[in-house]
């Protein structure tokens, strides 16, 4: 699914200009970056509360093409600047790690 799909389909606001056409093909949640690396499948969707770039050096790693931010968080505007050169679309939801991790489940894995 592409990340402009799932946000209109759950309501996100995307939060960067570009690179919001790239595949969605997992999700992973966590707020532990180590976690993420250890763990996370390629090509998944980051659901997280973190808003600052370090997220997106994890990533871009692991070619995440997006992150989500849960909760209403702001995300850092280096961390958006960043985003954009590294191709990684940014989300927001107001909605808890836990109802998004299932949002994005049913809509990606069906």
């Amino acid at each position: 699914m592409k990340v402009n799909e799932l946000a209109s389909k759950l309501g996100y606001e995307i939060l960067t200009r570009e690179h919001n056409d790239a595949d969605i093909k997992d999700g992973y949640t966590s707020d532990l970056l180590s976690d993420v690396m250890g763990n996370a499948s390629e090509e998944s969707i980051l659901i997280t509360i973190q808003g600052h770039k370090n997220t997106l050096a994890v990533a871009s790693q692991l070619d995440f093409p997006a992150v989500l931010i849960c909760n209403n968080r702001t995300a850092a505007l280096d961390m958006l600047e960043t985003a954009e050169k590294l191709k990684i679309a940014v989300l927001r939801t107001k909605d808890n790690q836990f109802v998004s991790s299932y949002k994005v489940y049913c809509e990606i894995k069906g």
